[in-house]
C-alpha cells in the first residue's frame, strides 16, 4: 500500500463506505463491525488531527479555514458515533435511526475533506512530505486502535473535550 498521506486516507473513506453496508445488513454481526468502524473512525480523526492537519496548514494553498472545518467534522462525528453505540441493541429503531445520522455525518465529512483539504494537499504538498505524513497518520493511527480508543468510555470523553468545536 502507498505511504502516500492523501491514499492512505481515501483507503479510510472507502474502508468506512464498506462498514456502513456491513452495518445496514443485518445477517452481519453489527456489534464486531461496529467495534471495528468505532475503532477505526477514531483512530483516523485522531491521526488526522495530531499529524496531518498541523502540517497541512503551514502550506500555502491548504485553507487554513477548511482544515479547522474538518477537525470540527470529526468532533460532529464522534457525537453521531456516541449517539449509536448508546443507542442500544442493533436493529432496533432507534439504533437505525443513530446509524443513518452517523452515516450522513461522516459521509458529508468525507466529501468535503476530499474535494477542499486533500485537493489542495495533492496540488501543494511535495510527494515525499505526503510520504512522511503517511508515515505518521499510519503509525498514530495503528497506535490509537490497539489502545481500543473506539471504546464507549473514549468516545464519551472525546465529545466532552470538543463540544465547544462543534458548530450549532
Amino acid at each position: 500500500m502507498s505511504a502516500d498521506v492523501i491514499e492512505l486516507i481515501l483507503a479510510d473513506h472507502r474502508r468506512f463506505e464498506d462498514l456502513f453496508r456491513l452495518l445496514r445488513d443485518s445477517s452481519n454481526d453489527r456489534d464486531q463491525v461496529l467495534g471495528e468502524l468505532a475503532g477505526l473512525l477514531v483512530a483516523h480523526a485522531e491521526a488526522e488531527e495530531s499529524e496531518v492537519y498541523p502540517a497541512l496548514r503551514r502550506f500555502k494553498g491548504i485553507d487554513d479555514h477548511e482544515v479547522e472545518h474538518g477537525a470540527e467534522e470529526h468532533a460532529e462525528g464522534h457525537v453521531a458515533l456516541l449517539a449509536v453505540l448508546e443507542a442500544g441493541a442493533a436493529g432496533s429503531e432507534q439504533w437505525d435511526e443513530k446509524l443513518e445520522d452517523l452515516v450522513k455525518a461522516v459521509n458529508h465529512h468525507v466529501d468535503e475533506e476530499e474535494r477542499t483539504i486533500l485537493d489542495d494537499a495533492r496540488r501543494n504538498v511535495p510527494d515525499e512530505r505526503r510520504a512522511e505524513l503517511g508515515e505518521r497518520f499510519l503509525s498514530v493511527r495503528e497506535e490509537r486502535i490497539k489502545a481500543g480508543c473506539g471504546d464507549l468510555t473514549h468516545v464519551r470523553e472525546l465529545v466532552e473535550q470538543t463540544k465547544d468545536r462543534i458548530d450549532d
